[in-house]
């Protein structure tokens, strides 16, 4: 994990939304971008709470390189539609995964999900088990795989409260930005800060923020089948964890290994919740790795 990997510069959020286009999914519109020839492997990339698939970007051009890459902004984030009498369950966010896939014509695909999209992942490896989706190989970064050992910050907290919708209204750039230093390891550019803010700004998206919070919930909910479609999954499955992440980091590695003992996992020190942000060379170099040893298994 010593040598480095050199990226391109990462597209502006305005460079991002001008080459993404629109889906309909359930009448709503969805906001998604792909890049690299369709002849090569396709990659789906999810993103987590409360940002979107813009938090890609750093590693975005690199794997465009190797890869047919595909990422959405989920219903209620970033660029896409923000009802406020939207469905935002887990197994809608899923649904909307498979609906871009098929939009798009893709069937097998390798898997990058971050925080949120762990969670939406899960559903799919559960989904799975019993029925063909296509998938090839799962990475995971930063999730909260186990209700029993995520530990959300107060925003989060404080979110999914029967005041949540009250204090989503309440919600500034600064308070956010407190937030994010809390939970990464690393700065992260004030280009990152800001773009994150407008894209959970965009289309009045704090209206429906207490609503998006409530996988939390679903995670308790739903443990059982979501745990149980990591541990029955048969195919490859790698775990990078940014390991000073306060909210899913070592201390989740470690249930990890407890609960589903499955290689690799791959610890980044000095590394917070947004592993793909704070060290993208590494997370790229990682994943990287992992497929070629699938690749030649």
């Amino acid at each position: 994990m010593s040598e480095s990997v050199a990226l391109l510069p990462p597209l502006s959020l305005d460079e991002w939304r001008a080459q993404g286009q629109y889906f309909n999914f359930n009448g709503q519109c969805i906001f998604y971008c792909c890049a690299g020839e369709r002849s090569k492997p396709a990659l789906l990339l999810v993103h987590g709470f409360p940002t979107a698939s813009w938090d890609w970007r750093h590693i975005w051009s690199a794997l465009a390189q190797d890869y047919f890459v595909i990422a959405a902004d989920m219903l209620g984030f970033g660029f896409s539609a923000k009802p406020v009498k939207g469905d935002y369950r887990i197994s809608v966010q899923a649904d909307l995964q498979q609906a871009l896939l098929k939009h798009l014509q893709v069937g097998k695909h390798h898997i990058l999900a971050h925080d949120y999209g762990v969670t939406v992942t899960q559903e799919l490896l559960a989904r799975e088990l019993s029925a063909t989706t296509g998938i090839l190989s799962t990475t995971l970064l930063n999730g909260g795989l186990f209700p029993e050992t995520h530990k959300p910050v107060l925003l989060q907290k404080l979110l999914i409260s029967p005041l949540g919708f009250l204090v989503a209204r309440q919600i500034s750039e600064k308070s956010f930005q407190r937030t994010l230093s809390r939970i990464c390891a690393k700065p992260l550019t004030r280009e990152d800060q800001q773009g994150f803010w407008r894209l959970i700004n965009e289309n009045n998206g704090l209206d429906v923020f207490h609503k998006l919070i409530r996988y939390m919930r679903e995670r308790s909910e739903f443990r059982s089948r979501w745990v149980a479609a990591l541990q029955a999954s048969e195919h490859a499955l790698c775990l990078i964890n940014g390991l000073e992440d306060p909210i899913s980091g070592a201390h989740m590695v470690a249930r990890y290994r407890e609960v589903v003992a499955k290689e690799p996992i791959i610890e980044l020190p000095g590394v917070g919740h947004y592993p793909q942000v704070e060290a993208p060379e590494l997370v790229l170099q990682a994943f990287q790795s992992f497929i070629a040893n699938v690749n030649s298994a």
